[in-house]
């Protein structure tokens, strides 16, 4: 692989490694911004020089290393996509991926047992194409990749690789599990396992965007900003529309308190606030009217399965503030909350209510019902309904994001 730009199966452009790994003074761990050996005004943090010591430096050259290979073969441990011809118990260099071990630590590995970084950055680009598979449903291609995308963070970490290039790397992962996040969502509707999955999921994003702000974080103090950290802080806060999320380490007032002025007063995270307020106060026009106008197409994929929520919040309020002898009009509902006609239908069928349908075929929703209830938790992540003005305003984003743009019109189909 060129150590030029390169293109990641997310469409991220890859930049080329400007500086080696530092090193952290830290026994093969990052060190977390709240951390008491974390000293900004410590001349050990002055200068990227400086962070070098003595950390293993990975020499593995495959995805996976041959002694994990070997092992596996015999064993017979092997993802459908490591098999070579079909076979379960043989395997190859370039189909064997290194899976994540959860009992590892820094004291039992070897320089052979870890990847370096133009390795890692091969696997992850390896592991994200197989995204566009279509042999397997997605669960199977999910968690594949779930479980090896925790182990190029294991590898890492345990290296302390925190340079631009792993920035990019842990950035792409995130990618991964939102877009994951949506799918799954839509996937889940009275399947058991596909909740399983979906929590999860959204449980490794939390930790991997933490992880990245750790790095964020080391990086800034080493005067580096990365462009796209506004955006992924937006994400923390963005995933807190959810009412069942991973529990997050501290409340979000803290965690503003930390956050660096630049990126508080970013357009991103000036989005986020104001979504997050809107969502709060109930003010499900105002919602919608901004998710439309300034949402990226990161953020809308994160947001998504979160909408039902408020969907349902409208109805509710609808039926119980609207006048009575005034039926609210199914169609102008469904453009106000971004979502087909059809499938509000049945989500206002999912809470009890009744639609009714006058006599030139329009659908209206009667208010003050009495049988108004919360449905179900397994309900479908019905998509967004995309209008032609958010099509125009998302020609203007990055052509970074080409490969995400593929995700949301399905969302509109």
């Amino acid at each position: 692989m060129e150590k030029g730009r390169m293109k990641g199966k997310l469409g991220f452009q890859r930049a080329n490694i400007a500086r080696t790994p530092p090193a952290l003074p830290s026994g093969g761990r990052m060190i977390l911004e709240n951390s008491s050996s974390t000293r900004a005004s410590d001349p050990k943090f002055e200068s990227r020089e400086s962070l070098n010591s003595s950390n293993v430096v990975g020499t593995c050259p495959d995805m996976c290393p041959a002694k994990e290979r070997a092992q596996r073969e015999r064993l017979r441990d092997l993802a459908v996509f490591e098999r070579l011809n079909g076979n379960p118990g043989k395997t190859s260099s370039s189909l064997a991926i290194k899976k994540f071990c959860r009992t590892l630590s820094s004291n039992e590995v070897h320089s052979s047992d870890l990847r370096p970084p133009l390795v890692l950055r091969n696997t992850l680009k390896y592991l994200l194409n197989l995204l566009d598979s279509l042999e397997y449903p997605f669960e199977v291609v999910h968690d594949f990749v779930f479980d090896r995308t925790r182990s190029i963070r294991q590898d890492l970490s345990m290296q302390n690789i925190i340079n631009e290039d792993a920035i990019e790397m842990y950035e792409d992962m995130v990618k991964f599990h939102i877009i994951s996040h949506q799918k799954l969502a839509r996937l889940r509707s009275g399947r058991d396992g596909s909740s399983s999955l979906h929590y999860l999921n959204l449980e490794q994003l939390t930790k991997c965007l933490l992880s990245l702000y750790e790095v964020y974080d080391i990086n800034r103090r080493l005067q580096f900003t990365n462009k796209h950290e506004s955006e992924f802080y937006s994400f923390y806060l963005l995933l807190h529309l959810g009412c069942k999320i991973p529990i997050m380490k501290e409340s979000l007032s803290l965690w503003f308190c930390r956050l660096p002025s630049p990126i508080l007063r970013s357009k991103e995270m000036c989005f986020a606030r104001t979504l997050f307020r809107y969502f709060r106060m109930g003010d499900y026009k105002r919602f919608f009217g901004i998710l439309e106008t300034e949402a990226s197409q990161m953020q809308l994929c994160l947001i998504e399965p979160f909408l039902n929520e408020v969907r349902v919040q409208a109805i509710s309020c609808i039926n119980h503030s609207a006048y009575k002898l005034q039926p609210y009009p199914l169609e102008h509902l469904s453009e106000v909350l971004m979502i087909k006609e059809q499938e509000l239908e049945s989500l206002c069928c999912e809470c009890g209510l009744e639609v009714i349908t006058d006599e030139f075929g329009c659908k209206f929703l009667p208010v003050k019902q009495s049988n108004l209830h919360h449905p179900k938790s397994d309900l479908e992540s019905y998509r967004l309904k995309i209008s032609d003005k958010f099509h125009s305003s998302q020609t203007r984003e990055s052509s970074s994001n080409k490969a995400v743009l593929k995700e949301l019109p399905k969302a509109s189909e």
